[in-house]
């Protein structure tokens, strides 16, 4: 497996969950770093146990088109794998390279997307994507949307969905039931970009009556501005920023909070994907209250509220409702740690990822 996001310590625990199979034999080629809006990503060596972790080089770091791994052929040479699992969209280049690199030895191939919108590239990445569509063995998806794109498209082979990654519910796990007072706490996790529809929650607070604080974690363009409008509404003293958290130490954040919100608003070029946070939020106990762009609503289920993308008066409603009426706000988050115990868990994840790998190297697909 080829996989940049696997640099993400707790993404780590699904390799563990597929190493475990007696009958896996997995390698996993990751980059030292990936560059990402103007940051820089490390790889966390957290959970490394039953599999072989391959860190290269990669050249066009920060590129999310033309990025690509030199040394790979000489990798695959090594390793001699039954199956390649390319943790890519088709689109990319370093998808098209390591599927190239994979058919020469032989190996079956199967590659990755969350793609939710039907988007027409430019040469030469439509025609890699075509090649890749054509020539992949096997393609997951991330979302049942993401795989109406992918037929639509023209890929014809077999087809699973499957997200990406799940959480880890020992890891991602409620709050002690005696946790002290504190004010209603709102969270936010994610980039502070605009299509993250955060100015939707600046609105809805500056209309939120009664006591309450906001918890925002990540990083983006966005923050000074939020700073100035928030200190403009004299809410300065109720909002705290933390930069980068290593991923481990999410569930701490998650536990901190009484509603997670993820207001995303959609683009004409990006919609809401899948919403990783929503899930890990979700296994903490915590209720969302998240918009109805693209997979939102779909995720979250019965694990809490939606709303009209960028419709702040309803979003505040949904917020009243959660900080007013415990009960349910006990409920839903009971709810939302079931529906992840039922469907997002890492080893949910891996066994799906297993069964695919089994039915390619057994030709049943």
């Amino acid at each position: 497996m080829i996989s940049k996001a696997c640099i993400v310590g707790a993404y780590q625990t699904k390799l563990e969950q597929i190493a475990a199979y007696e009958d896996i034999d997995l390698t996993v080629v990751v980059p030292p770093r990936w560059r990402e809006g103007g940051h820089t990503l490390h790889l966390e060596r957290a959970h490394t146990d039953g599999y072989r972790l391959v860190v290269t080089p990669m050249v066009f770091n920060g590129s999310f088109h033309l990025h690509f791994y030199p040394r790979l052929c000489r990798i695959l040479r090594e390793s001699n794998p039954h199956i390649f699992h390319i943790d890519e969209e088709p689109y990319n280049l370093a998808t098209y390279l390591a599927l190239h690199t994979a058919r020469r030895q032989g190996a079956r191939t199967l590659f990755f997307t969350w793609q939710n919108l039907r988007r027409r590239y430019p040469l030469p990445f439509r025609a890699m994507e075509r090649f890749v569509h054509k020539h992949a063995d096997a393609a997951m998806t991330g979302s049942e949307g993401a795989s109406m794109v992918l037929r639509e498209k023209g890929y014809e082979g077999p087809l699973r969905v499957i997200p990406q990654f799940g959480v880890d519910p020992d890891l991602f796990s409620p709050a002690p039931a005696n946790a002290p007072h504190r004010p209603f706490t709102i969270g936010y996790a994610g980039r502070l970009v605009e299509e993250k529809g955060l100015h939707t929650l600046v609105d809805a607070l500056a209309a939120f009556q009664g006591t309450w604080r906001l918890i925002l974690v990540g990083r983006g363009p966005l923050r000074q501005a939020l700073e100035e409008r928030f200190s403009e509404l004299g809410l300065k003293e109720r909002v705290t920023f933390h930069d980068h958290v290593p991923s481990e130490e999410m569930p701490h954040y998650f536990r901190a909070m009484d509603t997670l919100v993820l207001p995303s608003l959609t683009r004409p070029n990006w919609k809401e994907q899948f919403g990783r946070v929503i899930v890990e939020a979700m296994a903490c106990g915590v209720p969302v209250v998240g918009s109805d762009s693209g997979e939102i609503p779909h995720v979250v289920g019965d694990g809490g509220l939606v709303f009209p993308e960028g419709d702040a008066r309803t979003l505040g409603k949904h917020l009243r409702t959660l900080r007013d009426d415990a009960p349910r706000r006990r409920t839903l988050g009971e709810r939302g740690r079931e529906r992840v115990l039922n469907h997002y868990t890492q080893s949910h994840i891996a066994a799906e990822t297993v069964a695919l790998y089994r039915d390619l190297h057994e030709g049943a697909i």
